[in-house]
């Protein structure tokens, strides 16, 4: 496995243009050796391109790329000592699936029961047991997509595993399993694995660390917890999360405290040195609590939807003209003909100009 650092890497697909249009914008990263990432983003935010640049399928314009401290910005993709898998699976429909999975170990000349040994176990994590005699191009597309995704993983001596969107064409009751199976495969053999997605559960079920990125930045990297709980921009409240974080148009008050509306609300941030007057108030869902009085950090709200989720009901309430979303218990939710939402103070996330204060 191998330590992967960026150095001030960026990419345009227009390098001699007089002015540059960037699908990646210049940063520094370091994946460290044996960890479980998430490159999670909408569709065009440069994912992709930040994996085929590691991968040695994209030269970067700019920057260096360091595997263990050495300098691979330009060495080929084979030489780099990395296994690739993509969004739509690439298999040798000539061969069995047996053959398949053996093949990258086949190419380097290992021991014929180091091969035979390595195959079975992925077989069996990827539970492709049953099919090893079979033909590869007679397989539905998830079948071979688990094969193309058996040999990225079948050689424990990769510097990472690289995987773009690998489970796309999986049946959605597999996609939990394989989650769990990759989460065993690098805890088992310390792999660094990579992994893009545009899916934010896969990503948060998935990764130790999430990379978030927007229109080719970065724009926060962090643990699941981490960007559930304190996003450091809107965009990334967004995007993370079901439902989005709430968002309040604000007035900075005093100290700690705004004003939403007529409304006073403490929050556990300092805004005394905070110049822009107009700012955001973030809350999740799930710590926002309803009450049937008026009382401290509580605001007065009508009531426009209730729908029942099964393990919870999710009611939409209206303050000023903006949609909140509230999760609540769904045996223990009455609604008086007066509703109050409370925000607790520890909560809310204050934000100047789109990002956390």
């Amino acid at each position: 496995m191998a330590k992967i650092t960026l150095q001030n890497i960026a990419h345009s697909y227009n390098p001699g243009a007089t002015e540059k249009i960037y699908a990646l914008n210049p940063f520094d990263m370091t994946w460290v050796d044996g960890g479980r990432y998430a490159i999670l983003g909408p569709s065009g935010c440069g994912k992709s391109t930040m994996l085929n640049i590691m991968s040695g399928i994209l030269t970067p314009s700019e920057g260096k790329l360091l595997f263990d401290d050495v300098d691979v910005t330009n060495v080929s993709t084979s030489e780099r000592n990395i296994a690739q898998v993509f969004q739509f699976p690439v298999i040798y429909g000539t061969m069995t699936v047996e053959q398949n999975l053996a093949f990258p170990l086949v190419c380097r000349n290992y021991d014929k029961r180091v091969i035979a040994a390595k195959v079975q176990e992925v077989a069996e994590a990827l539970s492709l047991q049953e099919l090893l005699k079979k033909s590869a191009s007679k397989l539905t597309a998830d079948q071979k997509q688990l094969i193309s995704l058996g040999r990225g993983l079948v050689r424990d001596d990769v510097s990472a595993v690289l995987m773009d969107e690998p489970l796309t064409v999986i049946d959605p009751d597999l996609k939990f399993r394989l989650r769990r199976q990759l989460k065993e495969i690098n805890h088992k053999y310390s792999s660094t694995l990579i992994y893009v997605t545009h899916d934010q559960n896969e990503a948060m079920t998935f990764a130790e660390n999430i990379i978030v990125m927007d229109e080719g930045n970065i724009v926060q990297v962090g643990t699941p917890a981490e960007l559930f709980e304190r996003p450091k921009t809107t965009f990334v409240g967004y995007f993370i999360g079901a439902p989005a974080m709430n968002f309040i148009d604000c007035e900075a008050y005093e100290n700690k405290t705004v004003r939403l509306g007529d409304v006073p609300i403490s929050t556990d941030t300092d805004i005394s040195s905070v110049k822009s007057k107009k700012l955001k108030l973030g809350i999740r869902a799930e710590y926002i609590k309803i009450a049937d009085k008026m009382g401290n950090n509580r605001i007065p709200v009508s009531i426009q939807r209730v729908k029942d989720l099964g393990s919870h009901k999710l009611v939409t309430a209206v303050f000023n003209g903006i949609n909140l979303k509230v999760k609540a218990d769904r045996d223990k939710l009455i609604l008086s003909d007066d509703v109050y939402l409370e925000l607790p103070p520890e909560n809310c996330c204050l934000y100047a100009d789109d990002t956390l204060i």
